[in-house]
């Protein structure tokens, strides 16, 4: 491919790329992906992100992360991004937030 393809390509547009065959495998969703397409579905209900929003969001991580990531790992990192861009969320109460959610589920 091309720099010039490269450069025009967004990270998750991958059609026409060789690649090894999808295999799609029907499974259960974890409670966590369930409770981050509901907190999707609120924040959307809300008009906090556009749909927009949240696919540049996911864009903005880069190819290499989003190959990296499940799908519903790159809706988490891409709604706290924005949410730190927006001034909504700080890194800080992210992570105050993560501890006590951490410290729930141990005791």
């Amino acid at each position: 491919m091309s720099t010039e393809e490269l450069i025009k390509r967004l990270p998750n547009d991958i059609g026409g790329m060789p690649a090894d065959p999808i295999v799609q495998v029907e499974h259960a969703l974890e409670p966590w992906e369930k409770r981050c397409h509901a907190l999707a579905d609120v924040i959307d209900f809300h008009k906090i992100l556009s749909t927009e929003e949240k696919r540049r969001g996911v864009e903005a991580l880069g190819s290499e992360v989003i190959g990296k990531l499940s799908y519903y790992e790159r809706w988490i990192v891409a709604f706290a991004n924005i949410f730190f861009q927006k001034g909504i969320l700080t890194p800080t109460e992210l992570a105050q937030k993560m501890a006590e959610v951490e410290a729930r589920e141990i005791g």
